[in-house]
């Protein structure tokens, strides 16, 4: 086992001494039902420009990104290409692509959009506030180790509870983190993940990670994100969102 882990690492590494290929596939096909508006959260305004403008805008001026794939729902690639893409010179946007049924089913399309990629950056659309740090942290942890998510400890503590509603076990605070995305992997390991996973039920996957943990065993390097990589869901995200927009900007 401990060589196989070995042999892994050095594959990693092999590809950071070359030029990488990196592709973000930003996910824009949810259809935000607990926001309760007619507009998808992830084309809601912030600050005069749609919330996926901010991530693009991150990916697109980051030198670890060589291309972005777009996945949306099928009726809004036009929009998508008109209001945001063009009008905002996103150039790294390669393609625009429809979305599946579920989260894994659009991550899965973005997926067959990039294969000749090294590693991918799996992220919610709905996320404005990733940075250039954020980034990089997350390519070093990848680079080490082959997959990584993006995360933060938690601040609250946390219960897990029984079938019947009562406090089943508190675990210790300081094991405890809120995962974010992006989530980096090396290319094949994610892509053969899920190849995988989808002969099987995929009613409890939650997340990429979760992907790559069922069907390898891998271990997953959790690198800090930010406590406001927030991801916009309510309207009260909104709000917040406003707010962090000035510190986020002022950066």
């Amino acid at each position: 086992m401990g060589s196989e882990c070995s042999s892994k690492s050095e594959t990693w590494g092999t590809v950071s001494m070359r030029q990488e290929r990196n592709t973000a596939i930003v996910l824009a096909a949810g259809q935000g039902k607990r926001m309760n508006s007619k507009i998808q959260k992830q084309f809601l305004e912030v600050g005069g420009k749609p919330v996926l403008y901010y991530s693009l805008r991150c990916f697109q001026d980051s030198p670890l990104i060589k291309e972005i794939i777009l996945v949306t729902a099928g009726n809004m690639i036009s929009f998508c290409r008109e209001k945001i893409i063009d009008k905002y010179g996103f150039s790294k946007v390669s393609r625009v692509i429809p979305g599946g049924r579920e989260r894994y089913d659009s991550v899965y399309a973005g997926l067959l959009a990039c294969a000749d990629s090294d590693y991918v950056l799996i992220h919610d659309g709905a996320r404005p506030f990733i940075t250039e740090e954020i980034l990089q942290r997350g390519m070093e942890g990848v680079r080490e180790t082959g997959a990584c998510v993006v995360g933060m400890p938690s601040k609250d503590t946390v219960k897990l509870a029984d079938a019947r509603g009562f406090v089943a076990e508190t675990p210790d605070r300081k094991r405890v983190w809120t995962i974010q995305t992006p989530q980096i992997f090396a290319y094949s390991l994610i892509r053969s993940s899920h190849e995988s996973i989808r002969k099987k039920d995929m009613s409890q996957i939650t997340d990429d990670a979760m992907v790559v943990e069922q069907e390898t065993g891998a271990k997953i390097r959790l690198v800090e994100g930010s406590y406001m990589n927030l991801k916009i869901t309510t309207p009260e995200d909104l709000s917040v969102a406003e707010i962090f927009l000035n510190i986020y900007q002022s950066k």
